[in-house]
């Protein structure tokens, strides 16, 4: 059970016969968080984005020991439910290995990040028809990642760690490869992993109607960039964190530029609010390509 008080719901854009049926929120979820559905995508997953940042833009502090999210949204409880929604209905969870060094410890499943509705959550799931857990995918392009965490570790979820064939040899040049961890290595392009390449391996493991993409900036960017983000779920945290010259502090899209170019513009889906926060939701599928 949670103390949380309910979302209040600013602004919702009207159901249209395109978008899916709600999706089947238990008592407890419905009441906190609201309605929640997706377009109809039959053919292909729907592949949403979610972070959170300060109102001058900084999603890291990106000083040791408070580089993570919980630091720019103030470990908000509202927050962490709606991560918790979101990674519900999800059955695959993109990460780059910058995210895993930022929070070393973390599985990233709903009752992991928000454990007083992990009942809820559960039952979301299986009313979805989700047996297992999201499948935690790792994006590392040259293999620096350490399989001692408990992600790879506990058992508690599949994971697939996503590289280059540089990047899997030394991986398991270093480390015994855990049981529950599965490799794939897929083409290089520059410093990255092509976004449509993760996808694909993904798909490969574990074929799915919702993909999570939960950062860090040069991994959203790249899904910006190839046109694989459906939507972008953003929580605006009443904070002004702040830049100087001697701490590069990003934003919610690193290492690509679109404006004025080649702007991405999204669509407002809903605003919901709690007390100083702000939950927006956007969709940015006119910008798809197949």
């Amino acid at each position: 059970m949670t103390s949380l008080m309910p979302l209040e719901t600013l602004y919702e854009v009207k159901s249209d016969q395109d978008r899916a049926p709600d999706l089947p929120f238990p008592p407890e979820l419905a009441h906190l968080y609201g309605r929640l559905s997706f377009p109809a995508h039959p053919d292909h997953p729907y592949v949403i984005g979610n972070l959170v940042t300060t109102l001058d833009g900084v999603v890291s502090l990106n000083v040791p020991g408070h580089a993570g999210g919980g630091d720019i949204s103030g470990f908000n409880q509202h927050d962490h439910m709606v991560m918790g929604v979101l990674r519900a209905v999800s059955d695959a969870i993109i990460v780059g290995a910058g995210t895993l060094r930022d929070a070393p410890y973390h599985r990233w499943t709903a009752e992991y990040i928000y454990p007083a509705l992990a009942d809820a959550y559960i039952t979301l799931r299986s009313t979805l028809k989700k047996s297992e857990p999201p499948l935690n995918v790792i994006v590392t392009a040259r293999g620096e990642i350490d399989l001692s965490r408990p992600v790879f570790r506990s058992g508690e979820v599949p994971v697939l760690i996503v590289t280059t064939k540089q990047g899997e040899r030394r991986i398991r040049g270093e480390q015994p490869l855990p049981p529950a961890v599965q490799i794939a290595t897929v083409p290089q392009r520059e410093q990255t992993v092509s976004a449509r390449a993760i996808f694909k391996a993904v798909q490969r493991v574990r074929p799915s109607e919702i993909i999570l993409v939960e950062g860090g900036p040069q991994l959203i960017g790249d899904f910006f960039a190839e046109h694989c983000l459906d939507e972008q779920f953003l929580t605006l945290a009443p904070q002004i964190a702040g830049r100087d010259n001697t701490t590069q502090r990003p934003g919610l899209v690193s290492g690509k530029l679109f404006a004025p170019d080649h702007p991405l513009w999204g669509t407002l889906i809903s605003v919901k609010r709690a007390d100083n926060h702000l939950f927006l939701r956007y969709a940015f599928s006119g910008n798809k390509e197949s």
